[in-house]
């Protein structure tokens, strides 16, 4: 039995499915599907149910799964620890990041914590914020760079970067552009372009919205703050967006804050409280690029 077998084996129980598993452990799903049926064989038991379209635990993988889970854990603490003593940091880290980030200071992290510490391998995964945070709270991810509605979310720990009020994007001569004042009413009065659920700055509006009673009708939506306000530019609709996801290249709309809505979009870094040395590394590189940048997007 080899720790690489555990790996594999917690990755499908985990994943529910051989092709995902596959893609992150990074090696073919033939190898996968090999190495399982290998360890399968030295415990004389199936450990999945291959019969249905999802693959599920059978009674003797729900039995293996904690175990595998503790002996890689195992495994890890034991290189950390050494690591610690000889003052090396080593092994491989997972870190998401909102899809469509153009987030410079994280990469600027990411390229010094390379530099400081070469023995530790770097992954990088791209989703939206809600599946961010759930790969964090499973253990899938060490780190992530998340939008947030107006906390941290439970259960994790979290380095806030951003906190913006959320804004209407509207082509230039739009009639809201004109008004003293614009609340949330006014904005879900016309079709709406926004970011898809599952993002921070989305679950800001959405509770907005329920709150006041409202029902926007959402027009379109976008994953990148520049194909949202691309969109607004247009006429195909106003877009919602956070303030400092509106800079000057965007062009040709007027941004005005929505007086009404005071909860804010944040950005934050959010881990699990148990961490590792690498974890601690990369926070301490990550806090040291966001020091004094002023403008960065929460998605």
């Amino acid at each position: 039995m080899e720790l690489r077998q555990l790996e594999y084996f917690v990755a499908v129980a985990e994943e529910r499915n051989f092709t995902r598993a596959a893609e992150r452990v990074r090696i073919s799903q033939s190898g996968v599907s090999a190495q399982i049926r290998q360890l399968e064989r030295e415990l004389g038991a199936e450990l999945f149910d291959r019969s249905a379209r999802a693959v599920t635990l059978t009674v003797a993988g729900k039995a293996a799964l904690e175990h595998a889970r503790a002996a890689l854990a195992a495994a890890g603490a034991m290189g950390q620890a050494v690591g610690e003593v000889t003052g090396l940091i080593r092994g491989r880290l997972t870190v998401g990041m909102v899809v469509g980030c153009t987030i410079t200071p994280l990469f600027d992290a990411l390229a010094s914590f390379r530099r400081a510490h070469p023995g530790v391998e770097i992954a990088l995964l791209e989703d939206n914020s809600d599946r961010l945070v759930d790969g964090v709270r499973a253990g899938a991810l060490d780190l992530a760079l998340v939008g947030t509605a107006g906390t941290t979310p439970d259960g994790l720990e979290a380095y806030t970067l951003v906190e913006d009020r959320l804004v209407v994007v509207v082509a230039e001569g739009h009639a809201l552009a004109e008004r003293p004042v614009i609340a949330l009413r006014d904005v879900v009065a016309h079709p709406l372009v926004c970011m898809p659920s599952g993002t921070g700055l989305r679950a800001v509006l959405d509770r907005a919205c329920a709150a006041q009673g409202l029902r926007p009708a959402i027009a379109l939506e976008a994953g990148a703050a520049e194909a949202v306000a691309g969109l607004a530019a247009r006429g195909l609709g106003v877009a919602v967006l956070s303030e400092s996801m509106v800079g000057a290249g965007h062009g040709r709309v007027t941004a005005r804050t929505i007086d009404d809505v005071t909860t804010p979009a944040l950005l934050s870094l959010v881990w699990r409280g148990a961490h590792g040395p690498a974890v601690r590394a990369l926070l301490t590189h990550s806090r040291r690029a966001f020091t004094g940048t002023a403008s960065v997007a929460p998605e």
